[in-house]
């Protein structure tokens, strides 16, 4: 009998979710008796239990809390400076204040050591300025200096779903308040404060989810949070069960996180949409004068300062100091690699996201949207628990039959490190072609299907002429993305394919950090082209 084209496409869906999802699923079902090969599972937990577990346990907590804290004061205080009040260069803050997204973490990380630790230009010059001796300045590679790169790179999170809530209605309501006699302290406490909430949630959710995901900055800082502990399980230990409890461990905290910004996100479109129209539609943002505009100015210039330009001027200073250390012969290599890597996996993620996106438009069942929500999953899920939610299975299926050469598959060619990053990044492809779905009307899908247009023709002739500027800019943002990704490129990598990302991390590890600057900017430039587009799209809706 054959099976209907309902049955056949909802069983290539399954599949294509199967494979987007096996990262999470192997990762819990190593807890399973079939998925350990050993009784071990309670003994090694235990043993972590008393010797690493409490420590990675309270580093990444207070990592956590005093980054959310962090994060959620800068981001919301910058947002209410442009948003809320006015003062000269309120509009070049609005978007200078996204730069700091084009700077990964762990580039941040590297130039603020370079810059500021004992063997550092600033501690060198005090010491033979003043002639001191000794460490003057507290150790950057910390816990509070992990917390200070963390605060600065994340915070535009933060900043701009606050400032795009604040901007809705704030103005209007905030007249309404100053004409009802509240003062301006009250006035932002009882209504602005209230108003970004929900925005603020999500963005702390978000920057959270980006903190506990990273291995750059931990690992080059020597902070013993979950993710170094995975990897270290893994790479050092070899105890593959180990490093899949941990990988368990921080994926139920993502999960949560992400359950927790999806209901922010919610509250958030619920306070916008029930604020009404009231007030006066002419409310402008308070003019600040003296002192306040001076605050105003700090405010918005000290993120910008600490979190784009000091690190990008710590970084110039060795390639202006001597270019020839600088490694410019294998430059182009590391560079072509990055690119490569990026390039097929953009391509294939625009593939997968068009696919899902048209389903969803055709038919938009039960089984569809499932397979979806599933593919949105793993933009959540960090890096590390990606590599070790691959090489389970592997080594599973390795072992069960050798004579495949599954393991060499995966681990010595690109397919390994394709496959996470679109288990990875997926998500970022899908949510940009879903919202260029969203502008276009359905009376158009009607229409071709009583002329007698098929699927394909559907596709080709009437959505995807409307979806080009939407699918360059998912392609766009998984290139960016997969540029940046460190800890899946880390392990997955073929032999002598090393990225721009993961040469700036050893240089940085091996103190080589003038070298690291030249693979650093390259990541920052990209970075910044995704940070540009952004704010010219945020400026055009003013």
């Amino acid at each position: 009998m054959r099976r209907s084209p309902f049955a056949l496409r909802s069983l290539a869906l399954i599949l294509l979710a199967g494979v987007l999802a096996l990262p999470v699923l192997a990762v819990l079902a190593s807890w399973l008796p079939w998925g350990q090969g050993d009784a071990q599972a309670g003994s090694i937990l235990r043993e972590m239990a008393a010797t690493v577990l409490p420590g990675y346990v309270g580093t990444t907590l207070w990592l956590s809390v005093m980054v959310a804290l962090g994060a959620a004061l800068v981001g919301t205080a910058a947002a209410a400076a442009v948003t809320l009040f006015d003062f000269p260069g309120r509009r070049t803050f609005e978007w200078l204040l996204l730069l700091p997204l084009a700077m990964p973490a762990y580039v941040t990380a590297y130039a603020y050591t370079d810059f500021l630790q004992f063997s550092g230009p600033l501690q060198v010059g005090l010491r033979n300025m003043f002639g001191l001796e000794g460490r003057l300045l507290p150790e950057v590679r910390s816990l509070g200096g992990a917390v200070w790169v963390f605060i600065f790179s994340l915070y535009p999170y933060v900043y701009l779903l606050a400032r795009t809530a604040l901007g809705e209605r704030a103005a209007q309501l905030m007249e309404a308040a100053r004409l009802l006699g509240a003062p301006l302290p009250r006035r932002i406490r009882a209504v602005a404060l209230p108003l970004a909430r929900p925005a603020v949630a999500a963005g702390v959710a978000l920057v959270l989810m980006e903190t506990l995901a990273d291995f750059g900055v931990a690992s080059y800082f020597g902070i013993q949070t979950f993710t170094t502990g995975i990897y270290k399980a893994w790479l050092s230990m070899d105890n593959r069960l180990a490093a899949a409890q941990l990988a368990t461990m921080l994926l139920l905290v993502v999960l949560a996180l992400l359950h927790l910004e999806h209901r922010a996100q919610k509250r958030m479109r619920f306070a916008a949409g029930g604020v009404g129209r009231a007030g006066s539609s002419e409310a402008q943002p308070l003019v600040l004068r003296g002192g306040l505009r001076v605050a105003a100015w700090l405010v918005c210039g000290l993120p910008v300062l600490m979190g784009f330009v000091a690190p990008i001027a710590f970084m110039l200073r060795p390639l202006a100091a001597d270019w020839s250390v600088l490694p410019w012969g294998r430059f182009v290599e590391w560079a072509w690699h990055s690119v490569r890597l990026g390039g097929i996996t953009s391509a294939l993620a625009v593939a997968v996201a068009l696919t899902l996106a048209f389903a969803v438009r055709r038919r938009p069942d039960g089984v569809t949207r499932g397979v979806v929500q599933l593919a949105s999953l793993g933009y959540a899920v960090p890096g590390a628990v990606i590599v070790v939610g691959l090489l389970l299975p592997v080594g599973w299926l390795q072992a069960a039959v050798p004579q495949w050469g599954i393991g060499a598959l995966v681990t010595a060619t690109a397919v390994g490190i394709v496959w996470a990053y679109l288990v990875r990044f997926c998500a970022v492809a899908l949510q940009s072609v879903q919202s260029g779905y969203a502008r276009i009307p359905a009376s158009l899908d009607d229409s071709a299907r009583m002329l007698g247009m098929g699927s394909l023709g559907l596709m080709a002739r009437v959505h995807w002429p409307l979806l080009r500027r939407s699918t360059a800019a998912a392609a766009l943002l998984v290139f960016v993305d997969v540029m940046k990704e460190l800890p899946a490129t880390m392990v997955l990598r073929p032999f002598n394919s090393d990225t721009l990302a993961v040469v700036a991390y050893q240089l940085a590890r091996d103190e080589r950090l003038g070298e690291a600057a030249l693979p650093s900017l390259a990541l920052v430039a990209v970075g910044l082209v995704p940070v540009i587009l952004l704010s010219r799209t945020l400026r055009s809706r003013h």
